[in-house]
């Protein structure tokens, strides 16, 4: 994987990060069975999931008619959870080939850096979720809320994936250990797809798995999507879980960057 062109340290930061982001885009193309299993592996969930749970539209307190049309936001945002946790790969990559050393030692922002893997991730991120929707949808999943509440559930899902692709990252610039980062990942990722409501409603829950649901980022953005998608928006809960989703987006990017510039202090 090469790295940006030395023009990219004269430009502006974001041009720099552009220039970063195509670097990563590029290579994504080289590998495009990485996206079809990204894109197959919600489709599996849908199938899964939607029948070995479908009876549960007959316990009283579900409140919902179809439990495909309940189960599509929260099988978004596990697409999110699950994509961005590995999201921190390609920079143990650069390290263990020496193309990170590479990059710190030119004078392109650190911020940058890890802006612009973001960005790719993100344009992944986007190209799941749509293909999501629409598969859901033709199987029998359907969106009260129309193309805009579709988009706000994008929106949702690329603040999920934002937070969780920079946590990824910065523990894989912490680590540095593909192993670690796998470890790491999968002891976040689990607890918090069961401990949310992206399968059930919270209703249904154990009274100690809704208390900790409350605070599941993956519970804030499916609510929003949910409602979103809903036949009558909740104002209430899309500015409320928007607002906490951008600014947990923001928190971890600032660890990212904070864990890049830390690397760079320990070489």
């Amino acid at each position: 994987m090469s790295a940006p062109p030395a023009a990219a340290a004269r430009a502006p930061w974001p041009v720099q990060a552009g220039l970063v982001a195509r670097r990563w885009i590029v290579d994504g193309f080289r590998l495009p069975w990485g996206l079809g299993v990204s894109v197959i592996q919600p489709v599996v969930w849908i199938v899964l999931f939607g029948n070995v749970f479908k009876a549960v539209t007959q316990v009283p307190g579900f409140g919902h008619t179809s439990y495909l049309t309940f189960l599509v936001p929260g099988i978004l945002m596990m697409t999110m959870l699950y994509s961005g946790a590995w999201a921190g790969t390609g920079f143990i990559d650069d390290i263990r080939s020496g193309v990170m050393d590479r990059l710190l030692s030119s004078p392109v922002s650190r911020s940058a850096l890890v802006a612009g893997q973001l960005v790719q991730q993100l344009l992944l991120s986007l190209i799941q979720g749509v293909v999501l929707l629409l598969i859901g949808w033709a199987a029998g999943a359907r969106y009260a809320g129309g193309p805009t509440g579709m988009a706000i559930a994008l929106v949702a899902s690329l603040l999920l994936a934002a937070a969780f692709c920079s946590v990824s990252a910065a523990v894989a610039l912490t680590a540095r250990d593909q192993t670690a980062l796998i470890g790491i990942s999968t002891l976040v990722v689990l607890p918090a797809t069961f401990l949310s409501t992206a399968l059930m409603p919270v209703a249904l829950l154990p009274h100690w798995v809704q208390a900790t649901a409350r605070y599941n980022p993956l519970t804030w953005a499916t609510e929003l999507a949910r409602t979103a998608m809903s036949p009558s928006i909740d104002g209430r809960v899309v500015l409320t879980r928007g607002l906490l989703l951008l600014a947990l987006a923001a928190v971890t990017y600032a660890w990212s960057v904070a864990a890049m510039r830390n690397y760079q202090r320990s070489l």
